[in-house]
């Protein structure tokens, strides 16, 4: 089945591969919200940046996601300052309860079509459980004065079209959009503010000596000062399990009628349930439906997960009877133990990014701008967490076996059972 996001997305490049020896004040690896992120802004400030990007702008995670643009981590922020500690975790916090209207200031900005909604999320209760999980997130934000409601079952079930939840939690900071048309508009703009952007240019070695660094492609290579490594989950290069993998799979409808789409969503907001194996749904601009969950579409699992995508959408919406699968795909989302995102610091003049663990938009675009002012402004204070030196997911080969197998046992049981 085709991508849908790559379907309807505006086009953008194509980008030449690497094929000469340059220099430039930065070298960022990977074309994804981070890295694009860096180079829009490093290149507004002057400075001469070059990308390189194994695949296509926007080939990995930020092309393959939901499109929802959360503020905050799933952590709960009581959790993530527990974590971290109370300083840094305010500060994160902070930078993240911001995310979705940068993101949407850059968006309107640039002039970036991706399908931009403005109508918030809503995180649904798939039982009296997962609505006092909602109580207690509703607390914390109100705390920190967020612009939260929680919702009653009847509240979200007119909100939703549904009567399937047992409440919901909406937060008006977030919105939607089409995932890979923001990736491919970061991209353009990056390209018109003087960014240096290649495709299909893999980093296949990275040395430093005294004063550079050098990253070297098939047919090419960079010198550079500083380095950014924006791969998250799409990594090329053999290193120690910085994270665990995790798929992602969607699986979308054709256009719905206009009739169905009066009482289905009709604010177009973006839900995802309390589940432990987490769904999500939503509409995008053409009214398609798309029902998401854990699995990866490729291998044995495929048609577990398509036949689960069909038999949930009808679950909530028992309206959509009869109505197929026309696309589906997946992404691969980097996932820490804490859910926490990590930065890891080589030196002076090298960071790494990674670990979103599904929550890339909002976090991949700010943590970008901010690793753009820590080569500005030479000062690591800048960064959204505390850089580290080293780290390592626990039993990270292991942790994605059982995602996976977790996955395709809970969609095959859903499927019985409807």
């Amino acid at each position: 089945m085709e991508n849908l996001w790559a379907v309807t997305a505006p086009t953008c490049g194509p980008y030449a591969r690497l094929e000469a020896d340059i220099q430039a004040d930065v070298a960022i690896i990977g074309g994804g919200y981070t890295g694009l992120s860096a180079a829009l802004h490093l290149a507004e400030a002057g400075k001469s940046v070059v990308l390189l990007e194994a695949r296509t702008m926007g080939y990995g995670g930020s092309g393959r996601n939901v499109g929802l643009v959360n503020a905050g981590l799933w952590t709960p922020p009581d959790e993530v300052e527990a974590l971290i500690g109370e300083t840094d975790g305010k500060k994160l916090n902070a930078t993240l309860a911001g995310a979705p209207a940068y993101v949407m200031a850059l968006i309107e900005k640039h002039g970036i079509k991706c399908e931009l909604t403005k109508t918030g999320t809503l995180h649904c209760a798939h039982s009296a459980k997962g609505f006092a999980d909602l109580e207690n997130r509703f607390v914390q934000q109100k705390a920190r004065k967020a612009p939260v409601s929680l919702l009653s079952p009847e509240e979200a079930a007119e909100r939703i079209g549904s009567d399937r939840f047992a409440g919901a939690l909406h937060d008006a900071r977030a919105g939607t959009i089409q995932p890979l048309a923001y990736a491919r508009g970061l991209a353009v703009a990056a390209d018109k503010a003087g960014a240096q952007l290649f495709e299909d240019s893999e980093v296949t070695t990275m040395d430093q000596d005294q004063n550079a660094w050098h990253l070297r492609t098939r047919e090419g290579s960079v010198r550079a000062k500083h380095v950014i490594e924006a791969t998250n989950a799409y990594e090329t290069r053999p290193d120690s399990p910085r994270y665990t993998p995790v798929y992602y799979m969607q699986a979308a409808t054709d256009p719905l009628p206009a009739d169905l789409l009066k009482t289905i969503l009709p604010g177009r907001e973006g839900c995802w349930d309390t589940a432990m194996v987490m769904s999500s749904f939503r509409l995008d601009a053409a009214g398609r439906m798309i029902i998401g969950g854990v699995g990866q579409m490729d291998g044995i699992g495929e048609t577990t997960h398509l036949k689960w995508a069909a038999r949930k959408m009808i679950s909530i919406f028992p309206q959509l009877e009869g109505r197929s699968m026309a696309t589906a795909l997946h992404g691969r989302i980097a996932m820490t133990s804490d859910h926490v995102p990590k930065i890891l610091q080589t030196g002076d003049t090298k960071i790494s990014i990674f670990g979103y663990s599904g929550r890339g938009i909002g976090p991949g675009t700010v943590f970008g701008k901010a690793a753009g002012d820590w080569v500005l402004k030479a000062d690591s204070s800048v960064l959204p967490v505390s850089p580290v030196t080293q780290y390592r997911e626990k039993r990270a080969g292991l942790m994605a076996a059982y995602y996976r197998a977790g996955a395709i046992a809970t969609h095959m049981t859903d499927a019985r059972r409807t």
